[in-house]
């Protein structure tokens, strides 16, 4: 498909989708939205591909947020579809059932924190600067921003950044643990690409039923996650790609996965 706001960039069994609106930042407006939804659709649909890159154009911005402009202009009824269409993205790419790395390249504000925060792995530019600022603006994150970060790095550090609307930078993201790993500005986008192949490599099933465990098993008793694993084991055993791991482990050769 042809984006107004998006490109695409495809190497092999990966994609890179690249927000496209370097001057205002990348700022999420109603028309990004739509189309990141199309493109994670896409990518989700075409089983060739098995890892996805989200990222922003230039080297300022990953997402600096959502478009004020547009935000200024909703009345009450409007927010709310507003905040349910980005939090229904912020799930499409959380269920896609394939690897989404955030590559965050400057600014991840608002909006676009709430983007890297639903990726599976955010790794970012040593420029790289992560916050909540909505309290600034008169609100709250709407886009899943209040419960993600909740989740990921507990209640007095969530509460620090959302009430407090200041961003963290790179080195402090990475030691709360919101960052995998902090890259140069130059090295971020071959480290993106080199992990996301990486990714691809492995076994599709067994890749879907990870993301399945993790992001579902956060929210169910302890009971409950572990009756999951088991039945993701054994559904990862009936697989060709288990017989095909399994066996190029005891002949010590390199592992072909087809996603059968």
């Amino acid at each position: 498909m042809t984006y107004s706001n998006l490109t695409i960039e495809q190497r092999d069994a990966v994609i890179q989708i690249t927000v496209q609106r370097p001057d205002k930042l990348n700022a999420l407006n109603l028309d990004t939205l739509i189309e990141l939804g199309d493109a994670v659709e896409d990518a989700t649909s075409d089983d060739s591909l098995r890892a996805l890159i989200i990222t922003g154009a230039g080297e300022k911005a990953f997402v600096a947020g959502a478009d004020i402009a547009e935000i200024n202009a909703l009345n009450p009824l409007q927010a709310r579809d507003f905040s349910e269409l980005g939090q229904q993205l912020m799930r499409q790419i959380e269920n896609c059932g394939k690897p989404v790395i955030a590559a965050v390249n400057g600014f991840a504000l608002g909006g676009g924190m709430e983007l890297a925060l639903a990726c599976h792995i955010r790794i970012a530019s040593d420029n790289a600067r992560l916050g909540l600022p909505e309290i600034t603006l008169g609100l709250l994150p709407g886009f899943g921003g209040t419960q993600r970060l909740l989740r990921m790095l507990g209640r007095s550090r969530a509460m620090q950044l959302i009430l407090s609307g200041q961003p963290i930078d790179a080195a402090t993201a990475e030691h709360w643990g919101l960052l995998a790993h902090v890259y140069s500005t130059q090295e971020l986008s071959d480290q993106a690409w080199t992990l996301a192949h990486k990714l691809a490599a492995s076994a599709p099933i067994a890749m879907r039923s990870i993301i399945e465990a993790v992001q579902n098993g956060q929210d169910m008793s302890l009971e409950a996650a572990l009756n999951m694993e088991t039945q993701l084991f054994a559904l990862c055993c009936s697989s060709e790609d288990m017989r095909e791991g399994t066996s190029a482990f005891l002949n010590k050769r390199k592992p072909k996965f087809n996603g059968s």
